[in-house]
């Protein structure tokens, strides 16, 4: 198969997909790593799609919806996947959570526990976990890590929020991936968010993620969390794209569907 004939079809197959899997595109064309390799850095010469680790996105890739979307986007799974994880931890532990929408709803879920210590960047999360009258003592320490903040954002970011992360150990980070497949593992849209969720994975003991089924296949822009890395997933039954739970489930020491 002629090269120009390979970048037309794998161009056609990121029109629908907006991301691909190196081994994607060795399956769909039925080639060799290496020239899979070439195709993939001819397109990011011609501008048409940009490496990533493990394969290449589309450069026209929507960006994540607004926060308030997110927040919103299938509402009853993430509550239930917020009070399964909740059950999953207990008193005495430090946790980091990043400001996933799922982890800002399994902050709430957490303010009914004692006991615990939860670092976390979200402010969102912060004021979940403080909500309380002033006479009142809180049941958890809660840490808000500082940061530069962004117009719109609700959470911190950027050098200052990494460094405050790495002065602590936790024993569990939970994330909120804006993706997670059985080949890259967890990622993020946006560098920023990653970089925080990665720093989090390695600070931790063990790795959480909290993702529903919209999530599950998915690679998004910016991997921080290699298969390797990632202890339990907690999602729900839905069905977004057949096969990937199974996939997950094959590669993943612990997967729990609720």
């Amino acid at each position: 198969m002629l090269q120009e004939t390979r970048l037309h079809r794998i161009r056609a197959l990121l029109t629908t997909q907006h991301q691909l899997s190196t081994e994607r595109i060795i399956n769909e064309l039925g080639i060799s790593r290496e020239t899979a390799r070439r195709d993939i850095i001819e397109l990011e010469a011609q501008g048409l799609a940009r490496r990533v680790h493990g394969g290449l996105v589309a450069v026209d890739s929507q960006p994540e919806p607004p926060l308030q979307v997110r927040r919103n986007a299938q509402a009853k799974e993430k509550r239930a996947i917020a009070v399964a994880a909740a059950q999953h931890l207990q008193p005495g532990q430090t946790l980091f959570l990043d400001a996933g929408t799922t982890t800002t709803i399994l902050a709430e879920q957490l303010r009914t526990m004692s006991g615990l210590t939860i670092i976390t960047n979200s402010l969102q999360a912060a004021l979940a976990l403080s909500a309380a009258e002033e006479h009142e003592t809180l049941n958890n320490q809660v840490i808000l890590i500082g940061g530069m903040m962004m117009a719109g954002a609700q959470q911190t970011r950027g050098e200052m929020t990494i460094g405050e992360i790495y002065r602590f150990r936790a024993d569990v980070a939970l994330l909120s991936p804006v993706g997670i497949d059985a080949i890259n593992g967890a990622s993020s849209f946006h560098p920023h968010e990653a970089a925080i969720a990665r720093a989090m994975v390695q600070q931790a003991n063990r790795t959480i993620l909290l993702a529903d089924h919209s999530k599950l296949g998915v690679m998004s822009r910016t991997v921080y969390a290699p298969i390797a890395d990632v202890d339990l997933l907690i999602c729900d039954s839905g069905t977004a794209k057949p096969g990937a739970l199974a996939a997950l489930q094959q590669v993943l020491p612990q997967v729990q569907v609720v």
